[in-house]
């Protein structure tokens, strides 16, 4: 089992970049830099690539609207040489609130857009003439659409890897089939791993069903809180206004997508009650109503032998890769931490 974590995307990246040096002599497999609406993730990664040696760097997650492809196969291409190939690309959809709120761009044909954006990334990493005349994405661009100056063109580099592995966070069944047939990895959020085959059995095996052989096996990437020990039970409580802020707050009624994943995992009343009051602005009240069940099932948080347990249910369940967040109060806690993890991880 490798072990990866997300960083800290808020603040103070330099002194989260000297942790992260600490966290790869641990036993880090892979850290993710987020990029939600704070500080463009990029800068970041190559700061980190600087700063690191032989750990694993990934995007979590560059969102599909954001970038033109050919811009995110150039920067992916960019990250992959200046970490000597260490990077893995994250990609998502995100959600309305972000893309259309934030970037003022239509969210709209998430699965349509995401195949396409891979076959032109993989193209210009190839070094091809990039010619993909797609529904949603023309490359050149129709002469009837601009100029008609537009002319094929290939990457001038030459980048470390033709193919950069990448990563797709998705939910839904369709988008969950998609990832499994063209990805190299897929990252689910709150993977419940007694739950995993009734939810994602059938989406994964459809697209497994599709998936080119070069690819390889699909890397499942989970993301579970860590805290290990004998009296660590009370922080359990930290996960649950996280959980309580995407069932509830992420979208509205009739467009959250992780309130639905709540649902078809067999919460559907608490669900409705988590967002109900969530909308209502109370969210301690919302916290309080995740249940216990679902905060334990997606979490790793437990004496020794219990999350030993856990990191074999998640095993057995698909995932590859833990991508935790240790629950300490400073750098050596969360380091301590980690080197605990990798022990019961071998």
């Amino acid at each position: 089992m490798r072990i990866g974590m997300s960083l800290n995307y808020s603040g103070g990246f330099a002194e989260t970049v000297a942790e992260v040096g600490d966290l790869e002599k641990a036993g880090l497999d892979i850290a993710f830099v987020p990029e939600a609406y704070s500080f463009d993730a990029v800068s970041q990664l190559g700061y980190l690539a600087a700063k690191t040696t032989t750990i694993e760097l990934a995007s979590g997650i560059f969102q599909i609207y954001t970038r033109t492809p050919s811009l995110t196969a150039m920067t992916a291409a960019g990250l992959d040489f200046v970490s000597n190939g260490r990077f893995v690309m994250g990609i998502g959809a995100s959600g309305p609130q972000v893309i259309e709120g934030f970037h003022g761009v239509k969210y709209d044909a998430p699965l349509g857009r995401t195949r396409e954006v891979v076959e032109i990334c993989r193209q210009v990493w190839r070094r091809e003439k990039v010619e993909h005349q797609g529904k949603y994405y023309q490359v050149p661009l129709p002469a009837e659409k601009g100029t008609g100056l537009g002319k094929p063109l290939k990457l001038i580099n030459h980048p470390v890897r033709e193919r950069i592995p990448i990563l797709i966070a998705s939910l839904g069944p369709k988008n969950v089939e998609l990832t499994a047939e063209i990805a190299e990895g897929w990252e689910p959020i709150f993977f419940h791993p007694e739950k995993a085959a009734s939810v994602w059995g059938e989406p994964i095996a459809k697209g497994k069903a599709k998936r080119d052989p070069s690819l390889g096996e699909l890397q499942v990437y989970a993301s579970p809180a860590l805290a290990i020990g004998d009296d660590v039970d009370q922080l359990l409580d930290w996960v649950r206004p996280t959980l309580a802020l995407y069932i509830g707050g992420m979208g509205a009624k009739g467009k959250n997508f992780y309130n639905d994943l709540a649902v078809r995992y067999g919460y559907e009343e608490a669900a409705e009650k988590i967002q109900d009051l969530y909308l209502e602005g109370k969210k301690a009240e919302a916290a309080a109503a995740v249940p216990d069940e679902l905060v334990r099932a997606v979490s790793l948080i437990g004496p020794e032998s219990y999350v030993r347990e856990r990191v074999a249910a998640f095993a057995e369940a698909g995932v590859t890769t833990l991508n935790v967040m240790p629950l300490a109060a400073d750098r050596a806690g969360r380091v301590a931490l980690i080197e605990k993890f990798r022990a019961i991880c071998d």
